[in-house]
């Protein structure tokens, strides 16, 4: 139940590191748009900033945080005392 536990928490990791980098990608090219005139949704990206970006890249920061925290516990748990 813990590792499956885990591999979710992993594979919800994975989709929201490229739901990030999707936002970033897109937010370069709207910004590249924006600086020649044409409309590449600037406007609509910064709407989702808030509700949608933000939330994202704490999700991640916090994830990883808590992966790296659960796999030294595990090592340390597991590991035979020296």
């Amino acid at each position: 139940m813990k590792d499956k536990l885990i591999s979710l928490l992993n594979q919800l990791l994975m989709v929201d590191v490229f739901l990030v980098l999707f936002s970033f990608v897109w937010l370069a090219l709207a910004l590249l748009g924006k600086s020649i005139g044409i409309p590449l949704g600037f406007d609509l990206w910064y709407s989702l900033w808030e509700p949608v970006f933000t939330p994202a890249i704490g999700l991640l920061m916090a994830g990883a945080i808590a992966i790296g925290i659960i796999n030294k516990l595990r090592q340390k748990f597991t590991s035979p005392n020296k």
